[in-house]
């Protein structure tokens, strides 16, 4: 197996060479040497360390176990640093892997998490470039001030403050100019690499990620796209006051430039700046978590990239309310209507604890006989907790760390699932675990109230996919009644959960103890 990893290098130069070749992608300025042998050579030497580390070391003993995870450790940052020195599409894919908190060794999502922040800037003059090829103007036409230092830069583009002539402070996003080219050809690379990573790894099955990315990328290449996602989410949940999603400038967006209402807050992870502010940590995770429920089970229409950058918060100083500001909207899920439906049951038979169902559901989704693994996957769950039922115990540390620590042992399994589940679950995975992080740094996860939350979503989603089948009055005014009656014994059993709580709780409860003491 050595053998074939030291060959590997001239072997996939070769596979690639030919596979460019034969589908006239080759172009030699955008697509150097440097970045095809940077990607070759980085693959090669992950290939080499896992194919020889662990050789002799008897499988499963501690020693493997320590072993692994420093090659694990070894092999995110050299993967690490190629995002780094590609760009672009690298570090987007490199992005989308750190979010997977509860899917990969913890070795991979800890190291690439830093990709975030480490995202490339473009210059001042490849900004203008861009503005001046799309708008037809200079900078200083379009805008009165133009800050040239980026409030965020993100691996496909960047987003500046400036002022217009006419006196609106706006948000600029503006695309990479290399971007656009060297996308097609970034993926192309990576499905050639992982390809012969596979030949070498059976096991190794993670061409999902780049089947993703080839959809993907194209949708959020195009900022015309995005704006019209952002109007339509901002239409779609009008009736929740609470959030705020910027206004789009039309007549100065392009499919490269963005122009957008500037709306600024805190980071929705960040505990310290809300206790500053006055806003309650508790009331934003309930908010997230209804805007997530309502997007997901009732809308099939799903914001896919909610990092604590893309997510911010802010209290309103005329009415006391806190906002939560939702940016970045070019990459969405849009569920099918069968899909979204067993999900919805999948997460209801989840909630009540109804194993039979959550083996039906799990199967329906693609999951065949691997469904306790995706039972887990799906709640971050262990599975003693999915049996006994999510709702009756928070996460505790040690269950914690189990799950973060079967990522690493379910590994091949979990590539599997994610190869066999619909590609509409795979952004879904994604959206999850970015949700649990930002609970985590919040200290709000896996509260009841997120899953009473999701229970009237997947309530209200069912019930209005039985009436929209149903071509009678009666059976339709019985699953409304049906509906009505599950949504209010939700709402009494929060009433529950909030007296039980409060202090008008404890003092009912003692007196009742008390009544109880003096008539016995």
């Amino acid at each position: 197996m050595a053998l074939r990893a030291l060959k590997f290098a001239s072997l996939t130069a070769a596979a690639s060479g030919i596979y460019l070749y034969g589908n006239k992608f080759l172009d030699p300025n955008d697509f150097g040497v440097v970045r095809v042998g940077r990607a070759i050579a980085t693959t090669a030497v992950i290939t080499y360390d896992y194919l020889t580390s662990l050789r002799s070391v008897p499988y499963g003993s501690e020693e493997y176990e320590f072993l692994k995870s420093q090659v694990h450790l070894r092999s995110a940052e050299r993967l690490r640093e190629l995002c780094c020195s590609n760009r672009g599409t690298f570090i987007k894919v490199g992005q989308h892997l750190g979010a997977l908190d509860y899917l990969l060794p913890e070795e991979y999502t800890r190291t690439l998490k830093v990709l975030h922040s480490q995202a490339p800037q473009s210059t001042r003059q490849e900004i203008e470039q861009v503005i001046r090829e799309d708008l037809g103007k200079e900078i200083k036409e379009l805008f009165m001030s133009f800050e040239d230092t980026p409030l965020g830069a993100a691996s496909l583009a960047q987003v500046h403050k400036a002022v217009l002539q006419d006196g609106r402070t706006v948000a600029v996003k503006i695309q990479h100019p290399k971007v656009q080219a060297q996308s097609s050809k970034d993926i192309l690379l990576m499905e050639v690499l992982l390809l012969v990573v596979k030949q070498i790894f059976p096991d190794f099955e993670f061409m999902w990620l780049v089947e993703e990315a080839k959809k993907n990328l194209p949708l959020e290449l195009d900022f015309l796209n995005e704006g019209r996602n952002a109007e339509k989410v901002a239409h779609m949940l009008k009736n929740f006051d609470f959030l705020k999603v910027p206004r789009i400038y039309w007549d100065l967006s392009t499919r490269r430039v963005l122009l957008m209402e500037f709306m600024e807050g805190g980071q929705v992870n960040d505990r310290a700046y809300m206790e500053r502010n006055g806003i309650n940590v508790n009331e934003i995770s309930r908010n997230l978590g209804k805007l997530y429920s309502e997007m997901i089970f009732v809308n099939g229409f799903v914001h896919c990239d909610p990092h604590p950058g893309n997510v911010l918060v802010k209290k309103c100083p005329a009415s006391g309310k806190a906002h939560i500001i939702l940016l970045d909207h070019g990459l969405y899920q849009v569920l099918s209507e069968s899909f979204r439906m067993d999900y919805c049951r999948l997460w209801q038979a989840l909630i009540k604890a109804d194993m039979k169902r959550v083996q039906k559901y799990s199967r329906r989704l693609g999951a065949g006989d691997l469904y306790p693994l995706f039972a887990c996957m799906l709640t971050a769950r262990s599975w003693e907790s999915v049996n006994r039922g999510i709702d009756q115990s928070p996460v505790s540390a040690s269950e914690d760390m189990e799950i973060r620590s079967n990522a690493a042992t379910y590994l091949p399994q979990i590539t599997q699932l994610l190869n066999n589940v619909p590609r509409q679950m795979l952004l879904l995975l994604k959206t999850n675990d970015l949700l649990r992080g930002i609970e985590s740094a919040l200290h709000t996860r896996a509260s009841a109230s997120s899953f009473l939350n999701m229970s009237r979503c997947c309530i209200r989603a069912v019930s209005t996919y039985q009436r929209s089948k149903s071509h009678s009055l009666y059976r339709r005014a019985q699953i409304s009644f049906t509906e009505a009656l599950s949504l209010w014994q939700i709402n009494l059993y929060e009433l529950f959960l909030w007296l039980k709580g409060s202090q008008l709780g404890n003092w009912v409860t003692a007196l009742l103890r008390r009544m109880h003491h003096l008539m016995y």
